[in-house]
């Protein structure tokens, strides 16, 4: 998969200045103009696999605004693979084209040409089960399965490769968090004198052990629980004031399911005093940019300002 340069962009904001804190923000967001992020990162071993495997067709599982159901239906389309996606929501599946109209995310899905599956909320549950599994190979024939978000053994050896040797010199790195692969890869990779920061979108407390199972030998790494705004998909009023300001003083968008949550809380702990002078932070933009459009839609139902 054709990748872009990636680097670290310096963050200037008042308040790090006040604290004599620093931040880089590492753009991973920029490494592919339709994978971008930690979905190129998590789909890269996975679809040299299924090459290796000579599989014809990619199977996943998402909610209606899932990045990873959209960097799937890409890279399966650049690739050859018939791609297949299990959503959450079987009422989506009423009237496609009504919902493909407002939902940005399906619908570049569609153009890649994934063939969608809309299940029930109770039957997405299952999705992990072998009988669910078995069903679905009965309906769409073989095919190679990438689990929801994206995250297996393949996807942690794929976020190892975030880390580069000039990243030694930061103390702190910082990651938003969906199912945990990515912060598994950077705890794999970091150096010994590092610590990990993982500020989850989601609440709940099954990300501890999901992390710990690809996680040996680094255990210098902790969970910021405090920063989910309610859960997943969960936004306000602070927190778009928070994405516009940001972008206004440093040029950098952030999405508003992951990232900016996570710069929203790394931001707050500098405020707070909670990290000392000389601190060398630097926070992985894991992308996501996509969902802006359809975040805003959702904004505008609920007449909320417009994330810019």
């Amino acid at each position: 998969m054709v990748k872009n340069k990636i680097y670290n962009q310096p963050v200037i904001l008042p308040e790090l200045e006040m604290h004599e804190v620093s931040i880089s923000m590492k753009r991973e967001d920029l490494i592919h103009p339709f994978i971008s992020g930690n979905k190129y990162r998590k789909l890269k071993y996975n679809i040299y696999q299924a090459i290796e495997q000579k599989n014809k067709s990619l199977l996943t599982f998402g909610g209606a605004y899932s990045n990873h159901i959209s960097a799937v239906a890409f890279a399966g389309n650049e690739y050859g693979f018939n791609t297949i996606g299990i959503i959450r929501g079987d009422e989506l599946g009423n009237d496609l084209s009504s919902t493909l109209e407002q939902n940005n995310t399906l619908k570049l899905a569609a153009q890649h040409k994934m063939q969608f599956k809309f299940v029930s909320r109770s039957d997405y549950r299952l999705k992990h089960t072998a009988d669910f599994i078995l069903q679905l190979k009965k309906e769409f024939g073989d095919f190679y399965l990438i689990p929801e978000g994206g995250t297996n053994s393949l996807a942690i050896k794929g976020c190892e490769e975030i880390l580069k040797p000039v990243d030694k010199e930061f103390d702190f790195i910082c990651c938003s968090i969906g199912t945990g692969g990515t912060i598994s890869g950077l705890i794999n990779s970091a150096k010994a004198n590092q610590k990990i920061l993982g500020f989850p979108a989601l609440k709940g407390d099954f990300l501890q052990k999901e992390i710990e199972k690809y996680t040996i030998q680094n255990k210098n790494w902790s969970l910021i629980k405090d920063y989910h705004f309610g859960g997943f998909g969960k936004i306000n009023e602070d927190l778009i004031h928070f994405m516009n300001a940001f972008k206004e003083e440093t040029t950098i968008s952030l999405d508003p399911i992951y990232t900016s949550k996570m710069m929203y809380g790394i931001v707050d702990m500098i405020k707070k005093g909670l990290f000392k002078k000389g601190t060398k932070i630097l926070a992985i933009h894991t992308g996501g940019l996509q969902g802006i459009l359809g975040m805003n839609k959702r904004l505008r139902q609920k007449k909320l300002p417009l994330i810019q």
